[in-house]
């Protein structure tokens, strides 16, 4: 069992500027199937707008802003979930003044 503090993990930058990234549980911990991950969006900053082969789960825990899909933007706060489906085109856009910040669940891939 792992227990501990999610800031206890280093934020490692992402792909893009203002988004920082978390690996709270992983393999490295024994979890054969799933990562969970912490995102923190700082404020006028955004995730890419991208696909995958695989799906993800989502809790928002603070901030506010949207998840962009084809279908729209939706607009997310604490305690909206939020299931992207595989090869959905998503991203995550921070409209608020503070960090947008939400768990990820993702499988374990390759």
């Amino acid at each position: 069992m792992k227990v501990q503090f999610y800031t206890d993990t280093p934020a490692e930058p992402a792909e893009v500027p203002g988004v920082g990234i978390r690996w709270v549980v992983g393999k490295k911990d024994g979890a054969p199937n799933f990562a969970m991950r912490v995102i923190e969006v700082q404020p006028g900053s955004n995730t890419p707008y991208h696909t995958h082969d695989f799906e993800h789960e989502v809790y928002v825990l603070e901030g506010t802003g949207v998840i962009r899909s084809p279908q729209g933007d939706q607009p997310v706060e604490p305690g909206t979930v939020v299931y992207v489906a595989p090869n959905e085109e998503h991203g995550f856009f921070n409209q608020g003044d503070g960090v947008l910040r939400f768990i990820c669940v993702v499988p374990h891939v390759g």
